[in-house]
């Protein structure tokens, strides 16, 4: 049986496991009359018309997309359970980026629902199911932590979700899994999905650009939090916090780890841990984006000088890998590869610590050769990954449709070049030491070139120095 058919049976455990947990806590009265009472006096539900979604015809092609390639199959998309994070505290749900982006629900989604494609002589009825508001006349209306209204507050109703969705719905007690179901678990249909989200429509671009503009407010609040930051033992995480507050008050949440690294914590790809100081004279790195309420979020890089101004040194590093940026962004148009993207700010990185003298091993031409490369050394990630509902996007797609494919419209992907000298590294000049650069933008490839979805984010040296005076 596929991981996905036997939901039920994990739903009914997991609700079992919680009265376990809670069997020492009070609980409410089991009496007839208690039941009786607490299901009257309430007024009747008022449930207002749907209209549907935007997203609800995206969604659709999506969907019959998927259809053409498995006639015959039974398909169950798994939106996946909650995750416990301590006894009966669960963490922030999300459901699986397929089901969001076959459906188009988003952060409403019900936890534990199921997208079923179910075969016909033409292709598929696709059915949305999920477990419906609990009644006043049952026990689980006040007493079901998981899904009483008391607990978590109103559900909608399946013909709400089935109006806005523009999908049939049922009740999630109605699914019965069959052997030979095939699930979002299996590695060809997880292929097939993420290669779907390669190239995004216009409604998924436009979630983009609100994810941009939550992430650009959420800057600003970094900047107007840095100097309570350098007065704390742990800056970065009043750095961290700021972002988050705008995260949660313009979208649904983070859309990933946010990295708020200072100083020498910022030659560490993924410091995410952020409990250092923020100083004067260091720079901060700052790694963060907003995911919107359809789950698309953003993914944008900003280095700044923590007291408002560069030094020479963190100017030249900050200059050169804004120019890589800039290198590999230009040669951003359909038809070239998406490795191209990535050996192009590779090669602008290579030219610039040539010119600086003392650090290559090597002539630039010997070091541009693929058997050498100890510019890597400085850079050792890569420019570009795809961003969509995933921050990391696309990430199961075949590696000739993803790191060898040719661009077209509609892709959208970082460009994230960096030089990283750490402390300790002696093949560098001790000023350069400790010193961490990262610029990173969203890009979209349109039908002449690109666009820079994150380009009003400051990003030149001197733009980065006004923008904190700014916020002074």
């Amino acid at each position: 049986m596929s991981e996905t058919a036997t939901s039920n049976h994990d739903r009914t455990a997991k609700e079992g496991d919680a009265q376990v947990k809670n069997a020492n806590r009070s609980t409410t009265p089991g009496s007839t009359f208690f039941r009786d009472y607490i299901s009257q006096g309430w007024e009747a539900r008022q449930d207002e018309p749907t209209p549907r979604s935007e997203v609800a015809p995206y969604a659709k092609t999506r969907r019959d997309a998927i259809s053409a390639l498995h006639h015959g199959e039974r398909l169950v998309i798994a939106a996946g359970d909650t995750k416990v994070r301590s006894n009966d505290d669960d963490y922030a749900y999300r459901a699986h980026s397929a089901f969001a982006h076959l459906t188009g629900w988003g952060s409403a989604t019900v936890p534990g629902s199921l997208l079923v494609f179910e075969p016909t002589a033409d292709g598929h009825d696709v059915t949305l199911f999920f477990r419906k508001a609990a009644g006043r006349d049952t026990d689980e209306f006040y007493a079901n932590p998981s899904i009483g209204e008391f607990w978590t507050g109103p559900r909608p109703s399946l013909e709400q979700v089935s109006a806005h969705l523009d999908i049939a719905t049922r009740d999630l007690g109605e699914f019965s899994a069959t052997r030979g179901d095939v699930s979002e678990s299996d590695p060809q249909l997880a292929q097939e999905l993420s290669e779907l989200r390669l190239v995004k429509d216009e409604w998924e671009v436009q979630q983009l650009r609100d994810a941009v503009a939550a992430t650009s407010n959420g800057f600003d609040e970094i900047l107007r939090a840095l100097p309570r930051a350098t007065e704390h033992p742990r800056g970065e995480r009043v750095v961290e916090g700021a972002f988050t507050a705008r995260a949660r008050l313009e979208g649904n949440d983070l859309g990933y780890s946010t990295i708020a690294a200072a100083g020498p914590h910022a030659c560490y790809l993924h410091w995410s841990t952020n409990d250092g100081p923020v100083l004067p004279g260091d720079l901060i790195l700052v790694d963060a984006g907003v995911e919107v309420d359809s789950y698309y979020t953003a993914d944008v890089t900003r280095t700044m000088p923590i007291d408002g101004a560069f030094t020479p040194v963190q100017r030249r590093v900050y200059e050169a890998v804004l120019k890589a940026a800039d290198d590999a962004f230009a040669i951003v148009k359909p038809g070239i590869t998406f490795r191209e993207v990535h050996e192009t700010a590779l090669a602008s990185i290579a030219k610039s610590l040539d010119a600086w003298g003392e650090i290559l091993p090597m002539s630039l031409d010997e070091a541009l050769k693929p058997e050498h490369q100890p510019h890597r050394r400085y850079m050792v990630h890569g420019t570009s990954h795809h961003l969509g509902l995933d921050v990391h996007d696309c990430a199961q797609a075949r590696r000739e449709m993803y790191l060898d494919g040719i661009l077209e419209p509609g892709n959208v992907f970082t460009i994230e070049p960096g030089l990283y000298f750490h402390p300790g590294d002696l093949t560098v000049p001790e000023e350069l030491r400790g010193i961490g650069v990262r610029i990173e933008d969203d890009i979209v490839v349109t039908e002449t070139g690109a666009e820079n979805l994150s380009a009003g984010i400051p990003r030149s040296a001197n733009d980065v120095e006004a923008w904190l005076a700014a916020h002074r």
